[in-house]
């Protein structure tokens, strides 16, 4: 029986705020393998942690991210907004899957130059869409991917080819016994995202996933070692 990798979302977010350095911090404390950030840029190319497009839900500035440069970042959060580079950093040897929401061709060479140049490939692994997972490929021909993928239908075999992921990253409501089966068969490892009760982590154990991204990470590792995985 394969060991199942625990993924904390965005850190530890239901007692830290996400994307922040206290939150990878707690996630890896409470058991995870890895932790899942979301990296996009600031206006002057920095990369830095967070989800949305804008600082109003974590922040409470209606101010795209785009449009403000990395120290007037710092000033609006506080120092609350840590760069790609501190969060490598904070992870030590822990991984870090990078999901790049909004990401363009640009943003992935940068991002991806940042972790080349912090020494962090080898802890690094990235997720997100076809067109970012391409970009990805293209930056560094030896990332690791896991090539999100959000319909039961099978990803066409010259994208695999193309994207040469390790994993395909499912929306955990899509996943089955069958469908880890079958990818399984064809040399690709499956994830799931956002599993966050003991039922849906239990049902994703049973169907064979060989990881989980949740909220409540510290529940995913005595749910996972109550069934030996």
């Amino acid at each position: 029986m394969s060991t199942l990798t625990a993924v904390g979302h965005r850190g530890d977010p239901y007692r830290v705020r996400e994307n922040t350095l206290s939150s990878i911090r707690s996630a890896f404390a409470r058991g995870a393998d890895a932790v899942e950030i979301d990296v996009r840029l600031t206006r002057d190319g920095v990369a830095v942690l967070l989800h949305d497009d804008t600082l109003q839900r974590l922040w409470g500035h209606d101010v795209r991210l785009a449009d403000v440069t990395a120290p007037q970042l710092k000033e609006l959060t506080g120092g609350g907004v840590p760069t790609l580079r501190e969060a490598l950093t904070a992870a030590g040897a822990g991984r870090l899957m990078l999901d790049l929401p909004g990401a363009t061709y640009e943003s992935v060479r940068t991002v991806v130059g940042e972790v080349r140049a912090c020494g962090a490939r080898e802890r690094t692994y990235y997720c997100a869409g076809p067109k970012t997972m391409l970009a990805v490929r293209a930056a560094d021909p030896g990332a690791e991917i896991a090539l999100t993928w959000t319909t039961l239908s099978p990803p066409r075999r010259v994208l695999i080819d193309a994207v040469a992921p390790r994993w395909l990253n499912y929306r955990f409501g899509l996943v089955s016994r069958e469908l880890t089966d079958a990818l399984h068969r064809d040399g690709l490892l499956v994830s799931a995202w956002t599993a966050d009760t003991r039922r849906a982590m239990k049902g994703l154990l049973a169907a064979g996933v060989d990881s989980i991204t949740t909220n409540r990470v510290d529940v995913l590792t005595a749910v996972r070692a109550g069934l030996g995985r």
